[in-house]
């Protein structure tokens, strides 16, 4: 089917669908004149990131960045680094700071 039905099935307009295919969450399917066709699997999947979306409140741009950083090593660094400076994301414990901890508590009088 073509975009004008999808938005009417899916609830939304054509220019959201379009706009969630430029962030990247849609499947690239397209016919030979280049026009975007939806079948079941591709309404499930704009069905499917709606629903996350309203179940985690975040906007179509967010969702498009959280792929991004679950994709792209970079970026999930980039993402986790932050969140350890800011205290949101706990610091990963090295084995040799596991070695040094446990050396002080034996050390440690009784």
């Amino acid at each position: 089917m073509r975009i004008t039905e999808a938005a009417r099935r899916l609830g939304v307009s054509p220019r959201m669908l379009r706009y969630r295919e430029s962030l990247g969450l849609l499947p690239p399917v397209r016919d030979r004149g280049s026009h975007r066709r939806f079948g079941p699997d591709e309404l499930a999947a704009v069905s499917q990131a709606m629903d996350l979306e309203r179940r985690f409140d975040i906007s179509p741009a967010e969702l498009a960045f959280a792929l991004r950083a679950l994709s792209d090593p970079a970026v999930a660094q980039a993402v986790r680094d932050l969140g350890v400076r800011i205290g949101r994301i706990q610091a990963p414990r090295r084995a040799l700071d596991f070695e040094k901890e446990k050396a002080l508590r034996l050390l440690r009088p009784r």
